[in-house]
């Protein structure tokens, strides 16, 4: 494990402390834009919030030495978000990082720019692969 993978582990322990992590992203996100609120409008949230642990874990898998069940997951997710289902434009994505990084800040008390970089560093992934899938 990196020392990167680690400052994220250490910070995602830290946030899953806040029992209310998730909803609070979920409402950063809504919040944020008019569009995101119409895409999320009749999501069955709790659903949701289980496919966004997942995902996390899957960011993980990346990293490994074995990375292709995290980058086939990742290309079946872009594919749901993408113009001919969800339609999530590519820009949605700085958005959503915004706001998860948003919600880090809040729920983690040692949030600083090193942990920041490291959930960038390791969302940047997923995030690429879904962006092309649109």
């Amino acid at each position: 494990m990196t020392e990167i993978d680690e400052i994220f582990n250490n910070s995602y322990e830290r946030c899953l402390q806040s029992p209310d992590f998730f909803d609070r992203f979920y409402e950063n996100y809504v919040s944020a834009n008019e569009l995101v609120a119409e895409k999320f409008a009749d999501t069955d949230m709790d659903r949701q919030k289980d496919m966004l642990r997942a995902s996390l874990h899957m960011l993980m898998a990346l990293r490994s030495t074995d990375p292709e069940d995290a980058i086939s997951y990742f290309r079946r997710i872009g594919k749901i978000h993408g113009r001919d289902k969800h339609d999530i434009p590519p820009e949605m994505y700085d958005l959503w990082l915004s706001c998860l990084l948003q919600t880090v800040e809040e729920c983690d008390d040692r949030y600083d720019a090193r942990v920041e970089a490291a959930w960038r560093t390791l969302l940047e992934g997923g995030i690429r692969i879904m962006q092309s899938a649109y």
